[in-house]
């Protein structure tokens, strides 16, 4: 997320009232989180084994736990609580908003699409033309579909990510204040959800076609041409290339990529980084050639079994 106005490190420091290190002239321009920084942003750490990863990104303004050397032409904050205080940044920054009615603010929607009466449109979203947004549909803040996609009933583009920090006494939710940015003639199915990035975007490809019931978590990938169908559930930052399909009831945990054209069959596990152009089978997902010759194999275990007694 880019702040609308760059703020300076020793304004950052008086805002959290924490110390800096640095030149108070140090700017910063947004923040986001170590996957997706980029030069100018803001990243937090709170794990000395992600010090080293953090401290050598593209952020150049580290929010961290302890006292470090700090890098050349970068600024630190040093908080107690790095988590805590990068959502402070991120609720001033971008606070939550709440439709009153049916649309929010500095909507745009363009003059030939269709949406129906009862869909939600929240705060600086964009519709491309020729775009239809059917009932019930809600769409959150930030998020901008292209033209002539197809939103069913009931679907929800832009819920919060599902990401929290373990505390002793319950869960400390992290603030949403990503994006979500569709491309032109995609289709999304009925009752699906697609989460905003956590403070950077989830993005589906142009072309790319999700069946009802489908789940895309926040800061996720996805090329054009996917084909994904009922029930296929993916979690958070997720890369998938160009054409792939997944069938029914697939799943795929965070941190995965898969490459362009792979296949996975359904009520398949995804869990590590498949090749594109080949087809998955399985909990864990292998080869599909491989794993029914493994099924074929474990139908044979009863009469091995037999033959031994």
């Amino acid at each position: 997320m880019k702040f609308n106005t760059p703020i300076s490190l020793s304004a950052l420091a008086n805002m959290l009232d924490v110390q800096f290190v640095g030149s108070a002239d140090h700017m910063v321009n947004g923040l986001n989180e170590i996957h997706r920084v980029q030069q100018g942003d803001l990243v937090f750490v709170d794990h000395p084994k992600y010090y080293n990863k953090a401290l050598a990104s593209a952020a150049t303004t580290i929010l961290i736990n302890k006292e470090v050397d700090c890098p050349e032409g970068k600024g630190m904050l040093i908080s107690d609580d790095p988590f805590c205080d990068y959502n402070k940044i991120a609720r001033h920054f971008r606070p939550d908003s709440f439709v009153v009615g049916m649309r929010g603010e500095d909507t745009v929607i363009h003059k030939s699409a269709k949406v129906h009466t009862t869909a939600v449109i929240g705060s600086r979203v964009v519709i491309g033309a020729g775009s239809i947004i059917k009932s019930g549909v809600v769409i959150g803040d930030d998020v901008v579909i292209g033209e002539n996609t197809i939103i069913h009933p009931n679907a929800v583009i832009g819920g919060d990510a599902f990401y929290y920090k373990r505390r002793p006494d319950g869960y400390d939710k992290m603030h949403t204040c990503g994006g979500i940015e569709i491309g032109d003639q995609v289709e999304i199915g009925a009752l699906s959800s697609v989460d905003r990035g956590v403070s950077a975007i989830t993005r589906i490809g142009s072309g790319t076609k999700l069946d009802n019931l489908v789940h895309i978590g926040h800061d996720t990938i996805i090329g054009k041409n996917c084909l994904f169908a009922a029930q296929v559930g993916i979690a958070g930052c997720v890369q998938i290339g160009d054409d792939v399909i997944l069938w029914g009831q697939v799943g795929v945990p965070s941190d995965i990529t898969i490459g362009d054209g792979a296949v996975v069959l359904g009520q398949s596990g995804v869990s590590k980084n498949i090749e594109g152009g080949k087809t998955y089978f399985g909990s864990p997902a292998g080869e599909a050639r491989e794993k029914f010759r493994e099924l074929a194999l474990i139908r044979k275990i009863p009469q091995i079994i037999e033959k031994l007694g």
